[in-house]
């Protein structure tokens, strides 16, 4: 067997081990246009934080691609499939012959049109680790940083610079941080936080244009800067499918085993989308842990297994300066609230499950509440009053928690 996989990040990495778990012989081959091995994406601001070095920002270790017998081709970019010749083509012109393949592609960062932005000479993305090095050098004491964007990016890249450089602005459009994570009070408490440690936050205002040195915002404002941070958001790559003729709608389109339409064409991580069972639609859930179960089980369909990934659920696991955030599924029903100076924790359920959480600096445990959402456990089977004030075992049956006991053994 002729396995291919374009991409080489979380989903490619999972989908290498979902292969040689059923066949240990077939050729693997991976192309990626980054000229770096797998490296954990969620790593690159700590690396700039001085929390991580180069040498441990790999995904896995050194030998990985030898002790899987993968052929790794780096710096190649794949311009086209050819799905009736079972081939990609390389921008070189190669083409690589195909039995199965996966396109783990992601996502590319998202530029809204900015006037004045072709001007601006120090300016950056946020990620890559190739972006982390350039703005690395960008960097420094005397340096004013403006951040467009309050996501997940946008803050991570935040985290990693503000003890590098002089101050760091963060403008968004919308009225508060983490807007696809956090809700209002969540994101009140976060944004307290990180204010505390100097950074400067304007809200509800975008950039219209630049002018020199300076961001004009569409209500009037002028921010002064050095160094220019593009984090508004991402766009799926699904351009190799859909102009393969394979099905596309706001991600690409595959079945549980990850199969696209296209014949022995599979898909999985950022570019592709999930049922998400917390909401009940097809939506892309751009988050690690879906990336990696994705992959695992295109891994293993495309070596003739019969695996399915049918409980998609979307999840945030991520900190700033030691606080920490973990949230899951939907914020839909009733809710219960336990919020102090400390610590900011609310559940949220309806129709007796629990659909969704956020957690913050109050995290231990937070498996069992996803649990809950993944398996979609009836509350009255449970000790629903003991787990809202502490997630712990003791609040399932002793068959339920025998069989829990026994899944991660």
């Amino acid at each position: 067997m002729q396995y291919v996989i374009i991409g080489n990040s979380t989903a490619a990495l999972y989908a290498i081990e979902g292969i040689r778990s059923l066949d240990q012989e077939g050729k693997i081959t991976v192309i990626s246009d980054e000229t770096h091995a797998a490296y954990g994406r969620p790593l690159i601001s700590y690396y700039l934080y001085g929390r991580i070095d180069l040498e441990h920002i790999g995904y896995r270790p050194a030998d990985f691609y030898t002790k899987m017998g993968v052929d790794l081709i780096l710096g190649e970019r794949a311009e086209k499939i050819d799905p009736k010749g079972k081939k990609v083509i390389l921008k070189s012109g190669k083409k690589i012959a195909y039995d199965k393949l996966l396109v783990a592609t992601g996502s590319r960062p998202f530029v809204p049109p900015m006037e004045g932005l072709d001007a601006v000479k120090e300016k950056f993305s946020f990620m890559q680790l190739d972006d982390a090095l350039a703005l690395e050098r960008a960097l420094g004491p005397e340096k004013d940083v403006l951040i467009v964007g309050a996501g997940l990016i946008g803050l991570k890249c935040m985290e990693g610079i503000l003890d590098r450089c002089r101050s760091v602005t963060v403008v968004d459009l919308a009225d508060r941080i983490l807007p696809s994570i956090l809700d209002e009070g969540g994101a009140a408490f976060v944004q307290k936080q990180l204010e505390r440690k100097g950074v400067r936050f304007i809200l509800g205002d975008s950039v219209a244009k630049f002018e020199g040195t300076f961001a004009v915002t569409k209500n009037g404002g002028k921010i002064p800067f050095d160094v220019l941070v593009v984090a508004v958001g991402v766009r799926p790559n699904v351009e190799l499918v859909k102009e393969a003729g394979g099905e596309v709608a706001r991600g690409i389109v595959t079945d549980d085993g990850q199969c696209t339409t296209l014949p022995d064409v599979y898909a999985a991580g950022d570019n592709c989308e999930s049922f998400d069972i917390s909401s009940g639609t097809r939506r892309i859930l751009a988050l690690l842990p879906n990336a990696a179960l994705q992959g695992e089980c295109a891994g293993k369909n495309m070596a003739g297994g019969d695996a399915h990934f049918t409980n998609a659920v979307p999840m945030n696991a991520i900190g700033f300066f030691g606080s920490h955030i973990a949230t899951a599924g939907v914020y839909e029903g009733e809710c219960f609230e336990d919020i102090t100076p400390g610590h900011y924790k609310k559940l949220f359920y309806r129709d007796n499950r629990l659909t969704g959480y956020i957690l913050i600096d109050c995290i231990e445990r937070a498996g069992i509440y996803t649990s809950l959402i993944r398996e979609k456990t009836p509350l009255s089977e449970v000790d629903f009053e003991l787990l809202k004030k502490s997630p712990a075992l003791m609040a399932f049956s002793e068959s339920a928690r025998k069989d829990k006991l026994a899944r991660r053994q």
